[in-house]
């Protein structure tokens, strides 16, 4: 794991160093509050450099609220058909320009960085000359550091022999311990309550996925209870915190995604004021420009009409009437003087 983690255990265990150099100058190196805040102050640092992608996830979880009724349209349309779904969903994504993976990335991000401190937490023991960014006085001063007794690295359930070296037992331990797994299983029930009601609109699409995100609400707290009696007293420390910061994230984030929906919903209905409409029973008005280069283009096509020659009609002779037959004036000047010679 070490080598696998190592671009990431060292910055990691440099972030700790630092914050633990500024409260241990002003609280004392070996004191055990300055050791729990370096940590706090750890998550919080990690999770300023993840806000950029979790304010993407909730942008991105606004929008898949916004079309969720065309995906249920989808899937009722190719029930019957996964791989037309899939296809259909996928295109539907990218022209509303979603990724349904962008919302796992912060928590994704977030593994590693907690297998990192639980790594480092565990490399601070007895004898130990170094551990990674902290020289041998830094692995003394965290091994000597405590909380009313309950020593940072150590854990409820270790065996009373192991806790002895490090200069507690498992009553001072469960005295911090406990406290810490309830007030993070209850940071964590609200985390996750907020964020299911945020997906309610979403959920409309895929009601699987808001069946798993509620029975997650419940059995994550669950979960902080039941892991935190085998964590180090750090790690639970690291868990409060990041569940606190992630409470207050959402409620800052939700804000301000909040606030751009309301000015781009404002600036259409400016948009909308701004195009004139013609009042009930008025005919709509014609632009000037738009209506005289009309009037020439009827002109021009006018000018045209008459200048071009009339074909005749069929079966009529050019200059004839119709019928075909030839039209003959009334008076000719032969049948007048075949007339008058019989007159004779």
């Amino acid at each position: 794991m070490e080598s696998f983690f190592s671009f990431i255990l060292y910055p990691v265990s440099a972030i700790l160093w630092f914050w633990h150099k500024v409260f241990g100058t002003v609280l004392g190196p070996d004191n055990g509050f300055a050791w729990a805040l370096a940590v706090f102050f750890l998550v919080f640092t990690l999770r300023v450099v993840l806000i950029k992608p979790a304010l993407s996830q909730m942008r991105a979880g606004r929008k898949m609220a916004k079309f969720a009724p065309h995906i249920q349209k989808l899937r009722e349309k190719y029930k019957n058909d996964r791989q037309r779904m899939a296809q259909e969903m996928q295109k539907l994504q990218s022209e509303h320009g979603v990724n349904p993976l962008g919302g796992c990335l912060p928590a994704l991000l977030q593994i590693p960085v907690f297998l990192s401190l639980f790594h480092v937490l565990r490399n601070f023991h007895p004898g130990a000359q170094s551990n990674f960014i902290f020289d041998k006085a830094g692995v003394d001063s965290f091994i000597q550091a405590d909380i009313f007794g309950a020593k940072l690295s150590n854990w409820i359930t270790q065996p009373a022999s192991e806790l002895a070296l490090f200069g507690t037992d498992r009553t001072s331990m469960m005295i911090v311990g406990i406290p810490l797994m309830l007030i993070a299983s209850v940071a964590t029930y609200f985390t996750m309550r907020l964020s299911v009601k945020k997906q309610t609109d979403a959920s409309m699409a895929n009601p699987q996925s808001a069946m798993m995100a509620k029975f997650m609400m419940y059995i994550a707290p669950i979960g902080a209870i039941v892991s935190g009696w085998f964590l180090p007293i750090a790690v639970l420390l690291y868990w409060l915190a990041n569940n606190v910061w992630t409470l207050g994230q959402q409620h800052f984030l939700t804000k301000k995604i909040d606030a751009e929906q309301e000015r781009e919903r404002q600036k259409e209905i400016e948009a909308k004021k701004a195009t004139p409409r013609p009042k009930p029973g008025q005919k709509p008005v014609r632009d000037a420009k738009a209506e005289a280069s009309s009037e020439e283009g009827e002109a021009a096509t006018a000018t045209a009409t008459e200048a071009k020659p009339s074909k005749p009609a069929p079966g009529q002779r050019p200059g004839g009437k119709p019928g075909g037959k030839k039209s003959q004036p009334k008076n000719r000047p032969g049948k007048q003087a075949s007339r008058a010679k019989k007159r004779r």
